[in-house]
């Protein structure tokens, strides 16, 4: 089915909701919770497809919001490279094994592994909400094991790997969660490219979809990551933002 096909209903909720997903994705992360449900259920993508298709708007507002960052001079190589680089393979082989799983594996796993956010968002609320970075806090090796391991959740499935990543690198790598936010949203952009031409080979992208998504994800992640530049007041909005998009995925899946 073509875009034009969908009825302006269905787009509209499309942009708005893709908006919104790149809003929470900025700040926190389970936006893709958003789309997919669009995808799935307005659109009637299945499950794979969609999964798939979700990774053009995810390199659209990944993209975007990595030129802010960019620009702002929020990023320091030196001081991502402990997690990027683990994230960023592990991604790439979570991509992989998706496109070979079955749509109720998928259906499976899109709903239970989100039980397990709500635990790494509320450990130490005072380590979330400070404005400063601290050193490391975990050992080396471990910060690569637990790389290794949500880099191949967020490439498997994407969403709810917002939340893993900033768990681990607040609560492990010692960034304050403004911080921790760039360097998600900078592997998320390294990665995803990659991903998309596994899913592209699969053929398991409808493009149409994917950039009238890419369109709503990437203005939402514009005018989010410009707030996030320029307010002192970020942490503490994203904090929120990301305790309020874990509780909701937490009660669908508990009352679903």
């Amino acid at each position: 089915m073509s875009i034009a096909e969908l009825g302006w209903p269905i787009i509209l909720l499309a942009l708005g909701g893709a908006a919104l997903a790149g809003f929470i994705n900025t700040l926190a992360g389970n936006g893709s919770a958003i789309t997919l449900t669009i995808l799935i259920e307005a659109m009637d993508l299945p499950p794979l497809v969609a999964n798939g298709t979700n990774r053009v708007g995810t390199l659209a507002q990944s993209g975007t919001s990595f030129l802010e960052y960019w620009r702002s001079g929020k990023i320091d190589w030196r001081r991502g490279t402990i997690l990027l680089v683990p994230v960023g393979l592990g991604g790439i082989l979570g991509g992989l094994v998706a496109t070979q799983v079955s749509n109720d594996e998928f259906r499976l796993i899109f709903r239970w592994l989100l039980v397990l956010l709500l635990i790494v968002v509320l450990i130490k609320p005072k380590r979330w909400l400070s404005k400063e970075s601290s050193e490391q806090q975990w050992p080396t090796w471990l910060l690569l094991i637990g790389g290794l391991a949500a880099g191949f959740y967020g490439g498997f499935i994407q969403m709810g790997f917002g939340p893993l990543f900033l768990g681990l690198a607040v609560l492990g790598g010692g960034m304050s969660l403004a911080e921790a936010n760039v360097y998600k949203i900078v592997v998320v952009m390294l990665y995803t490219p990659i991903l998309l031409v596994a899913f592209v080979v699969a053929g398991q992208v409808h493009w149409q979809y994917g950039l009238l998504m890419a369109v709503g994800q990437a203005v939402g992640a514009f005018f989010t990551t410009r707030f996030a530049v320029r307010s002192p007041r970020v942490n503490q909005v994203a904090y929120v933002v990301l305790v309020i998009v874990v509780v909701a995925a937490c009660g669908k899946v508990l009352l679903g």
